[in-house]
């Protein structure tokens, strides 16, 4: 019997003995695949760093035919203009092309054009040593000049307006020209393009000449397209074309086409907006002689907004904080939004008690730029492409007003102690070293539409309550307990000689030595009504508190308010006023009495228990 158990236990410890090689096999396998793992992770680390080398190395190196392309790299599209001015842009620059392989097939036809961001001048073709080029902001030579297309006679000058930039292989529009003369002489075009690597062009100045200004003489210099950085990576986005004056001898144009062919016909012609041959702005480019009001640049109207009592609160409130101007963009506007509009720009604003409490009577204007731009908003641009709106309204307000509001139409910048934003600004300016401020930043206060009304909307012993509670300022007062830190949801207020590119939220660029001013909440926040930004109910649960700082405007706001919707109810077609909110009845607590266990339940016919079970035992 022992031998049988010894082959038992021999035939178990070879078992083991196996299963333990196999352990240990599979043991040396995983160490072995993990250390091929970590070999393949730096080899492939080490790849891309030598890759990441050899482009940078590449980018740094001069091209093969000695053109300069800095102003069209990526990182050129965002740096600042005024360095643009003075490096890209120096005419002193020279630009030859030696012994390029292009010379041979341009000597066989002098009719040839190359596809170059920098065209060859056919004029010096004959030069066997050197080849002629023009550079970034340098005029093209007289004798070429001469040779290209004629002021287009058949296209009406525009300011104001989108029109097409004609020959780009993808879309290109100009709104607007203005001549810019801060740290460097030079047109900026508000634009809108591709958002990467954007199409080059040029500038065609014109000057009129003969009786009558019935001709025009040209110029032409390349020009730079910078993109303005807000654009969510579209495909499209607002930008600006600048377009270098810095050529000896050379004038500020009377108009400007943006070509995208130096010998192609102009598609459009661009009224310039030159302050200087402003009538009405005689020595007002002095910072210290710009007439101290403040004006209000607003986003496009679209989706056929139509909101006129909105509108007409929007108005209103602004008028007492001290505006002077609104500037609105029109793509899509609702027909009573509109009819509003149109009573305001032809007889201004509500003149009855329209004093601040200082006693001076604010009389506001309205201007409004149509707004056709040919690209599908949040697809190929973002939002009706908003940023060429708020830096055209910018540039289009520069030494006219002394300070400019970039705001939407359910925000309100209210001061918690002064009655208006001149109050308020002179305040800062006394508290803190006015000198290098370019802007003043308010954080954002949320007032959600689903809060509850406020209480004091249910007050009766007040004129017109039905309006006042229609008033959103006066109806939504719980906002939520934490602003939003500055550079998000903020807005600003900024004067537009200390700007250069304007955001939607804070500055992006300023010229040197200027900068924003963070406004304490104390002083004054934006007030921004709105529904729960990611859509739900959930925003309420959030912590808030009641602000009722708006309601110091309550009777002069409601007043003007109801002289307008009186008078425009019948020729706008406004609606009815809601009904005044009713307050809702008390909630009465129930209250629920513990039954007397001992006495006898009875059932509906008044019967005992026991008369049932009596019933069923028969």
């Amino acid at each position: 019997m022992e031998y049988p158990n010894k082959i038992l236990m021999t035939g178990s410890s070879t078992g083991r003995t196996k299963r333990g090689k196999r352990s240990t096999w599979n043991e040396k396998k995983r160490a072995g695949m993990s250390f091929v793992i970590v070999i393949a992770f730096f080899a492939v680390f080490g790849l891309i760093i030598l890759t990441e080398i050899f482009m940078i190395d590449g980018k740094g190196r001069p091209s093969s035919n000695g053109m300069h392309h800095g102003g069209y790299n990526r990182l050129g599209e965002s740096a600042p203009d005024y360095e643009d001015v003075k490096e890209e842009y120096s005419i002193e620059e020279a630009i030859f092309l030696k012994n390029n392989r292009f010379i041979k097939d341009i000597k066989q036809s002098k009719n040839m054009q190359i596809s170059l961001a920098i065209p060859v001048a056919p004029e010096s073709l004959d030069s066997r040593n050197s080849i002629g080029a023009i550079p970034w902001g340098a005029l093209m030579p007289p004798s070429i000049e001469r040779t290209l297309p004629p002021y287009p006679t058949d296209v009406t000058p525009s300011d104001g307006s989108w029109k097409i930039v004609n020959g780009t292989r993808f879309k290109f529009f100009v709104f607007s020209a203005f001549y810019d003369r801060r740290g460097g002489k030079l047109i900026r075009v508000i634009g809108a393009t591709k958002t990467r690597g954007p199409e080059k062009v040029w500038c065609r100045l014109w000057y009129p000449v003969g009786p009558n200004n019935s001709t025009y003489r040209s110029s032409s210099v390349m020009a730079r397209v910078k993109i303005i950085r807000e654009n969510w990576n579209l495909k499209y986005s607002a930008c600006f074309v600048l377009c270098p004056i810095q050529a000896p001898g050379l004038e500020i144009p009377h108009s400007v086409s943006i070509v995208s062919k130096i010998r192609s016909p102009p598609g459009n012609v661009l009224l310039l907006r030159n302050t200087d041959q402003d009538s009405g702005l005689q020595n007002r480019t002095n910072i210290n002689q710009i007439p101290e009001k403040i004006g209000v640049c607003v986003k496009p109207f679209h989706f056929n907004y139509d909101s006129a009592l909105y509108l007409l609160e929007f108005l209103e409130m602004n008028s007492l904080l001290g505006v002077s101007h609104f500037t609105f963009y029109n793509h899509t506007l609702g027909p009573r939004a509109a009819c509003v509009l149109k009573h305001y720009m032809e007889e201004g604003l509500a003149s009855a008690n329209n004093a601040t409490q200082d006693g001076t009577v604010q009389h506001a204007t309205i201007s409004m730029l149509p707004w056709d731009l040919r690209m599908r908003s949040q697809k190929e641009i973002r939002t009706e492409g908003l940023f060429a709106a708020l830096n055209d309204c910018l540039y289009r307000s520069m030494y006219r007003f002394q300070y400019v509001a970039l705001i939407d139409l359910d925000e309100f910048i209210v001061p918690r102690h002064n009655d208006t934003l001149k109050d308020l600004l002179r305040w800062l300016s006394l508290k803190v070293n006015n000198r290098n401020t370019g802007a003043y930043s308010f954080q954002n206060a949320f007032f959600y539409l689903q809060f509850a009304d406020d209480s004091l909307m249910y007050e009766r012993n007040v004129s017109n309550p039905a309006l006042r509670s229609a008033l959103i300022t006066q109806r939504k007062t719980r906002r939520r307990l934490k602003l939003h830190p500055q550079k998000q949801r903020s807005k600003y207020i900024c004067k537009p000689e200390a700007v250069v590119e304007a955001g939607n939220h804070f500055v992006w660029e300023f010229i040197p030595g200027k900068g924003s001013l963070n406004v304490p909440a104390d002083a004054a926040i934006l007030h921004h009504y709105r529904v729960c930004e990611f859509g739900g109910d959930d925003c309420i649960k959030t912590p808030s508190t009641v602000d009722r700082t708006a309601h110091k405007y309550s009777r002069r706001l409601t007043d003007r308010v109801e002289l307008m919707y009186n008078k425009l109810k019948t020729p706008c077609n406004l609606l009815n006023l809601p009904p005044v909110p009713t307050k809702a009845p008390a909630t009465r607590k129930k209250v629920f009495k513990v039954k007397d266990l001992q006495k006898p339940m009875k059932t509906k016919n008044s019967e005992t228990i026991d008369d049932i079970k009596a019933t069923k035992s028969k």
